[in-house]
């Protein structure tokens, strides 16, 4: 398959759905560096804490969105029209109807499945599971699901939050490259916020 990077650049540049979520992922993850930055100035322990839980989500909401967007882009294309590929990019159940194949009700995937399937179904190869980053994603996700869905206070540190949202820049960006051909623009900046508030 070709680069989509023509097709990114064409919607970016005109006032197309996915190029809001892109920017709106883009956002997302400048105020998640943001809140990472404020987090070791805080002197209040409680204030630390909420600044790295917002840190953490946000990265995770930046990850989901910056899939969503590639996925959804994917899924506009002609060949990805099959009700599977569909299924897998737009999140639907895919139900055999009347003879043929059909889109139904939401149906979530596990995050590392969608980068995976998302980066298999393009560029025809596996991703590498043995780089460092996708071992870190997996601890990430693991502290995002110990914040997100806890039965015990979470040991949350300024320290797993950087390499939480280092391992979610270099997901991005590993996909961006597979997909795209070119890097995340923002991983060059690493966690360093371009907010200042």
């Amino acid at each position: 398959m070709q680069s989509k990077l023509p097709l990114r650049r064409r919607r970016l540049e005109q006032r197309h759905p996915v190029a809001d979520i892109d920017k709106f992922a883009s956002s997302l993850l400048e105020e998640a560096k943001r809140f990472l930055e404020k987090a070791p100035a805080e002197g209040d322990p409680d204030g630390q804490a909420a600044y790295l839980h917002a840190a953490l989500n946000l990265a995770f909401c930046s990850l989901e969105a910056h899939i969503n967007a590639v996925a959804e882009e994917l899924a506009a294309h002609p060949e990805f029209s099959s009700p599977h590929d569909q299924g897998v990019f737009l999140e639907k159940e895919v139900r055999l109807e009347d003879g043929e194949f059909k889109l139904k009700a939401l149906r979530i995937y596990r995050l590392d499945d969608r980068i995976l399937f998302l980066h298999k179904r393009v560029t025809g190869k596996s991703l590498d599971k043995a780089v460092t980053w996708w071992s870190e994603l997996a601890v990430a996700m693991n502290l995002r699901n110990k914040l997100t869905h806890p039965k015990e206070p979470p040991q949350i540190t300024v320290d797993s939050v950087k390499r939480a949202m280092q391992a979610v820049i270099d997901a991005i960006d590993a996909v961006y490259r597979g997909i795209y051909g070119s890097g995340l623009p923002a991983a060059g900046f690493g966690l360093q916020s371009k907010m200042t508030f």
